[in-house]
This record gives C-alpha cells, structure tokens and sequence, in this order.
C-alpha cells in the first residue's frame, strides 16, 4: 500500500470512523444454561453516504466488509465498511503514523494484541493430550 493511500484512509478514519474497543459480557446462547462470558469486542467501521470510497477503502486494504446501513425514513441511504479482531489490528496498524484524532484508541488496539503471538496459541489437540480428564 502507497503511504499516500495508508494517510488518506487515517484522515477519512480521523473525521467519518469510529472504533469500538470493550470488555462486555456476552451470552452464549448455545450453551445449557445460557452463561456468560466475559469477551473483548474490538471493531472498526466509517459510515457515510457516498458508496464509491467504502468499496475503494475495501479493496485497498482488502478486509472488512461493505454494507448498506439502516437509517431513518426520508434519510439519504448510508453506507458502512466495518472490520474487527485482527483485521482492526492491521487497519490499526496501517494508520497508526498518520492519525491524530483517534491515536489513543489505535493505540490501544495494538497493545490489546501485542501479547499475542505465535507461542501464545493454545492447540486443542495438545490441549486434550495434557489433560485426558478435559474435552473427551
């Protein structure tokens, strides 16, 4: 990617995008008893009217996804491209040396997942083989 592009996205992020970066609990509702966990939802998504920039923003960084959004009776039709988990990471990322208004939130995205590596994935089979007495 051109960094003229990587800083043209952050300006259009910094003005018309948001991003959502929560610790929530959530229901799992297929599970008995409907318990509930405690999970980060990290998301990134600009709405806006003009259709033409979310799909050109969707093929340059190649993740997330482009849809109408629902607005108010009489409204013009809005459009929205969304990403989140790891995707937010590499849109965070691209834009992260050229944002201003939504530095902290980037930043914390990235600090989320700076963690988490190749070494800190847990395999199930590996997981099983340790202990017989979990998952048969």
């Amino acid at each position: 990617m051109h960094e003229i592009d990587a800083a043209y996205i952050a300006g259009l992020f910094d003005g018309e995008g948001s991003i959502y970066y929560k610790n929530t609990k959530r229901k799992r509702h297929d599970r008995p008893g409907k318990p509930t966990h405690n999970t980060w939802v990290i998301r990134m998504e600009i709405a806006m009217t003009d259709k033409s920039v979310l799909v050109w923003l969707h093929e340059i960084l190649g993740c997330g996804k482009v849809g109408p959004r629902k607005v108010k009776p009489g409204c013009k039709p809005q459009w929205r491209w969304r990403c989140s988990y790891r995707d937010a990471l590499y849109v965070c990322k691209v834009i992260w040396p050229f944002a201003h208004v939504k530095l902290d939130k980037i930043q914390k995205v990235i600090d989320h997942y700076s963690d988490v590596g190749p070494d800190n994935v847990i395999y199930l089979n590996n997981y099983k083989k340790e202990d017989n007495n979990v998952c048969q």
